[in-house]
């Protein structure tokens, strides 16, 4: 199907909004702000078109850049690539099939006008060079790339293999008789831990049609094609990304996008982030609601969906793999930063899809799991740890539509090669046999329950002799081989034994807990002791829990840690804004980890323990949202005017909340 000349001059964020202005500005995915945390190490996010859980992050790439390759600060352009992570750390991943289009004996890379930017929920659109108008969106497994030129001239069109963000390996592009491009290349993944390997297909478009593009240059590193336009003219580039190699990824690009219009592919990716986003909604203004849909945006993108409509997906050992056509294979993971928060989001706002994600757990500890990733990936990952807490948390929250023998069977099997060395390691492998003895119980197996219980409370000796008296290290980032934060953040982590913790510190526990807050221990910025503001709740101090999550959430607040150390001077200022900066300064969203904490604490309500199937209780930061986890199921969460968290019209009194009150 071709595009009609004069429609291709439409720049499609008109196209959906000036049909029904009203209506597009009320649209969850049209109040997301993309743009949040793109600056420098605020965030390390980019304003790339997704899908929802989509492979495909179509978005540019700048001169300087953060870890997904956008820096909002920037103003050189380098082009524009197919892949990212979220939020990650190290040098972060991605960059795959970086496409520029400049006017012949130019170069790459091109001054572009900050002005001219706009993006909403899988849209983005950037006006450079002289004049050049790039705007894209993606599909799950496929990204349009529609380039308007302002004047005749002979244009170079090139695609880049090599300018990953992380550790290139290989690469090897091949023209097709008919035009197309493929190509199959391999990268590092995230710190370099292991090595993901992807294949393309490109086609270019002319105005609609599809042109015999001629490919020439290095095949192991970048191609390029000559192209003779008019003023006005639509050059487009559709390409597919698969796991399993090119002729796949032309088949993901035809089914996925085939021959629509840009602007139906980028009307039907936003109708499913409106779609996803509704599953949580909530009352404010304008702004309380675009921050709540751009954290909920981050939420939703990861983990990835990797499995091609014809159901066949690589594992992590490499091996082809198929599921049904109505299921999913995901993969991405992020283990250690979003079990805590962003995993039991899914678990409640969307049950099916994470029990496709559990089935996709199982599969991975059956083809390779790693604690951070094989050589052999399927797509870019960070880490794999904790996977078994997910489970049980999914298990218990009624997910069963998995294996779950095998996933105890591999859970067990994992414990042995898990590290102990270093206290944070004790702990988190304790939380791991926690999690084994308790699926164990819930299945019946005593003897194997027994043994991890057993297990999992061997660190106790190790936190008498770390935790309980603190020394003068306490407050050292990474003292004692800790992986990130200190031993005062540390000593809260074993959310899953507070009772023994609790009792063993006696009438210190309050007060120490207490000062953690006073003396300003506390750090936002990261993951391993994002928990604490609730365990005040779990021991009967909601009003603390109360104000320290509402400053967090609405205030400037001296933010005094790195994850490598202590600022000489705290950076002040919001932990969570709806601008550029939208993290505290070092904040990592580290896949939705970070967002997943901002969605809880509005709502206010937090899963403290992952794996116990219930809530603590705090004050909602919003009067009213409404929570949809499935057709036909609406629980309305309330605040009252004495600022207690009703659910359905019912105040509730209790410090919990079990999830099955939710989820029926």
């Amino acid at each position: 199907m071709s595009i009609p000349h004069k429609l291709a001059r439409v720049a499609t964020v008109a196209a959906l909004t000036l049909a029904n202005p009203a209506a597009a500005r009320s649209e969850p995915g049209m109040l997301v702000n993309p743009f949040v945390g793109t600056l420098a190490d605020f965030g390390q996010l980019s304003p790339a078109a997704v899908s929802p859980y989509g492979m495909v992050q179509l978005g540019p790439d700048t001169t300087p850049a953060n870890h997904a390759g956008y820096d909002y600060a920037a103003t050189t352009l380098d082009g524009f690539s197919h892949t990212r992570g979220v939020g990650v750390g190290c040098g972060g991943a991605g960059g795959d099939v970086r496409a520029t289009l400049v006017y012949a004996g130019e170069p790459m890379a091109q001054q572009f006008d900050k002005r001219s930017e706009r993006a909403h929920a899988g849209y983005y659109r950037v006006s450079y060079g002289p004049g050049i108008v790039a705007e894209m969106t993606s599909t799950r497994g496929g990204g349009a790339l529609r380039f308007r030129v302002p004047r005749a001239g002979r244009l170079q069109l090139s695609v880049a293999f090599t300018r990953t963000y992380s550790k290139h390996i290989a690469a090897q592009w091949n023209a097709m008789t008919d035009g197309d491009l493929h190509a199959s290349f391999s990268a590092g993944t995230v710190c370099d831990a292991g090595t993901y390997h992807l294949h393309s297909a490109t086609r270019v478009l002319q105005n609609g049609r599809a042109v015999v593009a001629r490919w020439d240059g290095d095949r192991t590193q970048l191609a390029m094609s000559m192209i003779e336009a008019r003023a006005g003219d639509v050059v487009e580039l559709r390409t597919g990304l698969s796991s399993i190699d090119p002729a796949a990824a032309a088949n993901v690009r035809e089914i996925e996008m085939g021959g629509q219009p840009f602007a139906e592919i980028a009307r039907q990716t936003l109708n499913s982030w409106n779609h996803e986003l509704s599953r949580v909604t909530i009352s404010g203004t304008r702004d309380d609601r675009a921050l709540f849909y751009t954290a909920l945006f981050r939420v939703m993108q990861t983990p990835v969906a990797i499995a091609d409509p014809d159901g066949r997906f690589r594992g992590s050992d490499g091996k082809v793999s198929q599921v049904r056509r109505d299921e999913q294979h995901y993969t991405n993971w992020a283990m250690w930063d979003n079990y805590r928060t962003q995993m039991p989001l899914i678990a409640l706002i969307d049950p099916v899809r994470a029990e496709q994600i559990a089935k996709s757990l199982v599969r991975l500890y059956q083809t390779g799991k790693r604690r951070w990733a094989t050589q052999t990936e399927p797509f870019l990952t960070v880490r794999t740890e904790h996977a078994g807490i997910t489970l049980l948390d999914f298990y218990r929250k009624g997910i069963t539509g998995f294996d779950v023998h095998s996933a105890l069977q591999s859970m067990a099997a994992e414990s042995a090669t898990l590290a102990r060395n270093t206290p944070d390691e004790q702990i988190e492998a304790a939380y791991d046999d926690w999690a084994i003895a308790e699926l164990a119980t819930e299945l019946g197996q005593s003897d194997l329950a027994l043994q991890h219980r057993q297990r999992s409370l061997a660190y106790r000796d190790m936190w008498l002799a770390t935790f309980n008296t603190l020394g003068l290290d306490a407050d050292v980032v990474k003292a004692r081989g800790l992986y990130q934060g200190t031993i005062a953040q540390y000593r809260w982590a074993p959310v899953f034994d507070l009772p023994w913790l609790k009792a063993t510190m006696g009438d210190r526990f309050d007060s120490e807990l207490s000062a953690f807050f006073a003396k300003n221990l506390f750090n936002m910025t990261n993951q391993p002791d994002m928990h604490v503001p609730y365990i005040l709740t779990w021991a009967g101090d909601r009003a603390a829990t109360d104000a320290i999550v509402a400053r967090y959430l609405t205030q400037p607040v001296a933010h005094r840690y790195t994850n490598s150390g202590i600022r000489p001077q705290p950076w002040m200022g919001r932990s969570f804004a709806l601008s550029p900066q939208g993290f505290a300064d070092g904040m990592d969203d580290d896949a939705g980890a970070m967002t997943g904490w901002y969605i809880w604490s509005v709502l206010g309500l937090y899963p403290l323990t992952p794996g116990q199937p219930e809530y603590v209780v705090a004050r909602p930061q919003v009067r009213r949202a409404v929570v949809r986890p499935s057709r036909g199921l609406a629980v309305v969460i309330g605040r009252t005017a004495q600022g207690q968290l009703s659910v359905n019209g019912r105040a509730l009194d209790s410090i919990s909340l079990a999830h099955d009150t939710l989820a029926r």
